[in-house]
């Protein structure tokens, strides 16, 4: 996601691996900013870090590509653990994110384990001339920047990089190893950890009236009693904590680990599960499972059959699919306005086979007969067929921004939340383009999108009024409701709107 008065280069699925290193040797600028995360209160300076290779990681806990770069460098911090520091430059995109309560929430959220510097004024942003989220800046032993790189997908590249940076130094007697400035947060126990979705079970869970929470931080399902305090069961992550109706109401289960495994309640595991969607009685005995489950951080969608807790993998290879947007446009020689299509029609190969990014609602469409997925990780809708096993893109190029009209000529930014209204209408809530949008399919099967709320990618606010002016902040999720009337999660304000 970029910066307003740029483009946006986002990452390729054939960007070449290498990073190249700059051209000149620019000496690093220092990190300024209004507070440090993750130090122990302690303050850190460029100059302390010499002798290590400092990877900054410019990012905003909005954007999705930023969230996929903190996955892709785990595995390079502990590889490189005892030469490599990374920085995170939290440099914010909306006015929530400026909030350092919200930063440290989200530095929990996102279990980040490196040090994080809050630059709400953008000043080190500047420094680094970064001009999209995320930028990532590699600093050499010496204090001189390295390589300068926007866009997610660079992770190869960094490994040979390091590998080189550390080789070059330790000839040159100016590598350190050692630990860095890391201190680890005092955990904090919470019975749920950034619940993200949940759904009514209606008569089908484990008693009359219960609900399904994806207890998104701990990695795993709740079902919960009609007060929304009572665990019944849990799925994945360890003890199943399973109780059938009648039986003690139990507290709230310690939670269990991360990752990706079907089985039973007590062996299955998520990662950081979002949206779920209770299929009709007579379609989920077909299938053998009664809710899909938007399991984001495993790009997979998984099944849960509520008689036993049985998990299975519906679709997803667990590999993430990479889009560069800013190349996508350039190929079709487009610009902000221009005009690219998609196909609609059911992707080939097996479900299983396929690359998803970031799956982050999913809602049932009776009129299609179709669980229908919000794919934030490529700014598209999908959907998919539980009898069959066919994903098809349901709308959208996989560019970024606001773009409406045919299907597979529209753009969305990030879609996070899905309702479908009594009258067949899908309502979406568009996240970065702070926006409520629209998708009708017509008799002749050809779908429109449409804005009811919303702009762009930068024009945000808290607004009320007429639609057309109404401004929203960052919403992730939308309900129709029976009166044809649609209520927003307008997340960023604190605030439930209606349309």
């Amino acid at each position: 996601m970029t910066a307003p008065q740029t483009p946006n280069p986002a990452p390729s699925a054939d960007a070449p691996a290498a990073v190249p290193r700059a051209a000149t040797r620019v000496r690093a600028s220092e990190l300024v900013g209004r507070g440090w995360l993750n130090t122990g209160g302690e303050q850190v300076a460029l100059e302390d870090l010499r002798g290590k290779v400092v990877l900054l990681d410019f990012w905003t806990f909005c954007c999705i590509n930023c969230l996929h770069v903190l996955d892709e460098l785990r595995p390079l911090e502990e590889e490189f653990a005892d030469v490599l520091v990374t920085v995170g430059v939290h440099s914010p995109k909306f006015e929530h994110e400026a909030d350092p309560d919200a930063l440290a929430a989200a530095v929990e959220r996102y279990a980040i384990e490196h040090p994080v510097l809050d630059d709400p004024e953008l000043t080190t942003w500047q420094a680094y001339s970064a001009r999209a989220w995320p930028t990532l800046v590699v600093v050499d032993p010496e204090g001189y920047i390295a390589a300068h790189l926007s866009g997610e997908g660079h992770v190869a590249g960094l490994y040979g990089l390091v590998r080189e940076l550390v080789a070059e130094h330790e000839a040159k007697g100016t590598l350190h190893r050692g630990s860095g400035p890391y201190v680890p947060p005092t955990p904090v126990a919470r019975d749920l950890s950034f619940p993200g979705k949940a759904v009514s079970l209606g008569g089908r869970g484990s008693r009359p009236g219960t609900f399904l929470v994806s207890d998104t931080g701990h990695h795993r399902l709740l079902e919960v009693a009609e007060d929304l305090t009572t665990v019944l069961r849990a799925f994945g992550g360890g003890d199943p904590a399973a109780a059938d109706a009648g039986q003690a109401e139990l507290a709230f289960p310690t939670p269990g680990e991360k990752g990706h495994a079907d089985g039973g309640p007590d062996q299955a595991l998520f990662n950081e599960p979002q949206g779920l969607a209770l299929l009709p009685e007579d379609v989920a005995g077909r299938v053998g499972y009664d809710v899909v489950v938007a399991d984001s951080v495993n790009h997979r969608l998984r099944g849960l059959r509520l008689s036993d807790g049985r998990v299975s993998t519906l679709a997803g290879n667990g590999v993430q699919k990479l889009i560069d947007s800013e190349r996508a446009k350039e190929a079709a020689a487009v610009d902000d306005e221009g005009d690219v299509a998609v196909d609609l029609a059911d992707l080939p190969g097996e479900p299983t086979a396929i690359s998803l990014s970031s799956p982050w609602d999913v809602v049932w469409h009776p009129a299609l007969g179709r669980v229908v997925i919000a794919m934030a990780g490529t700014h598209q809708l999908f959907d998919f067929d539980p009898v069959t096993g066919a994903l098809a893109v349901h709308a959208g190029t996989a560019l970024e921004g606001l773009l409406d009209g045919d299907a597979g000529r529209a753009w969305f930014a990030q879609p996070s939340g899905l309702s479908v209204g009594a009258d067949g209408t899908l309502w979406v809530a568009d996240s970065e383009t702070s926006a409520v949008r629209w998708v009708r399919t017509g008799e002749d099967g050809r779908r429109e999108v449409g804005t009811a709320v919303g702009a762009g990618l930068f024009d945000f606010g808290h607004v009320d009024g007429e639609a057309d002016r109404a401004r929203l902040q960052h919403a992730l999720g939308v309900t129709a409701l029976p009166d044809g009337s649609v209520l927003i999660a307008d997340t960023y304000n604190g605030a439930i709107r209606r349309y």
